[in-house]
């Protein structure tokens, strides 16, 4: 990956919103506020499946699909959330395109140039939860963009004058420094700390195992490196942390004690390119979080082994 990747992916001049339309109340403040902090253009996406176009009846009362009907209406919902980011000084534009949604995103993040995807859904259902995870996969699969997931338990932070936090958790791949490197530089733009969190499998285990936990873990040694390295290329503050547990609820823990306002996670080969489910770490995560989560698809190298003690490697 580039240096240049980087550049752009932190301060984006285009941000490519993709909204069900039935999400934009939860979506939109995060798009407004991400355009604003960075003067991106923002782009608002909605894709009308062909089968989902609005029914309509001839002269002769034969039922057929009015898709211009249908991109009328979405035009007219998106529309008032331009004005909106008109008021507030943000290049906005709405498109509507009809196809699958996630070709459709992949291909409007190309045409366009977009610089960061943004995805969201307001739904706390199964169903829900099942569409945000199977959509983010399929986006991720696409595109190799920071993908930022709005789940349905993000809120917006309330400004209190603490301490701005950015939480990135690791697998300690050598695959994994891209979205390190891209946690730190967006921390840097925040004035936030950078808490670099890699989850080791429970203590019994590692105890079982014979090899030293905590403080004294291999992974604590090699954090410290990743922070001291990337710490020193975007000059902001950068904490290791080592936990033993679950990955996602050790990831959701530390987000809530840290109150970060931004989770980032790299998407391993396996996790990005399997069926995400309930069992999948950037899954639950993406479902559960109370703030925005950003992934980034890791580069696969087919040569590269896990750390034996990552507890990433069996979720």
């Amino acid at each position: 990956m580039r240096d240049s990747d980087i550049g752009r992916w932190t301060h984006p001049a285009a941000i490519l919103a993709a909204t069900d339309l039935s999400d934009l109340d939860h979506l939109m403040p995060y798009a407004l506020e991400q355009a604003g902090e960075t003067g991106a253009r923002l782009i608002l996406l909605h894709v009308l499946p062909a089968s989902a176009s609005v029914i309509a009846a001839d002269a002769a009362g034969m039922p057929y699909y009015n898709t211009a009907s249908a991109i009328e209406t979405a035009k007219q919902m998106l529309g008032p959330w331009c004005e909106e980011a008109a008021r507030r000084g943000i290049r906005c534009e709405a498109l509507v395109r009809e196809g699958h949604p996630t070709q459709q995103i992949a291909a409007a993040a190309g045409q366009l140039r977009a610089d960061r995807v943004l995805l969201g859904t307001r739904s706390r259902s199964k169903l829900g939860k099942l569409l945000l995870g199977s959509v983010a996969e399929q986006v991720l699969r696409s595109v190799h963009l920071p993908v930022i997931t709005v789940g349905p338990e993000a809120h917006l932070a309330v400004a209190s004058g603490g301490e701005r936090v950015v939480l990135h958790a690791t697998t300690l791949r050598e695959t994994s420094r891209p979205s390190a490197a891209l946690a730190c530089q967006i921390a840097a733009t925040q004035s936030a700390k950078l808490v670099l969190l890699h989850v080791l499998p429970p203590i019994d285990v590692i105890e079982r195992k014979g090899v030293p936990a905590g403080m004294e873990s291999r992974a604590m040694l090699e954090l410290r490196i990743l922070a001291e390295e990337i710490g020193a290329q975007c000059c902001s503050a950068v904490e290791p942390v080592v936990a033993h547990g679950n990955p996602f609820i050790e990831i959701l823990a530390l987000a809530a004690a840290r109150h970060a306002g931004l989770i980032v996670l790299g998407a391993t080969h396996r996790l990005a390119f399997e069926n995400l489910n309930r069992e999948r770490t950037i899954y639950r995560v993406l479902s559960h979080a109370h703030c925005p989560v950003l992934t980034l698809r890791e580069m696969q190298n087919a040569h590269e082994e896990a750390l034996p003690e990552t507890a990433f490697a069996h979720h």
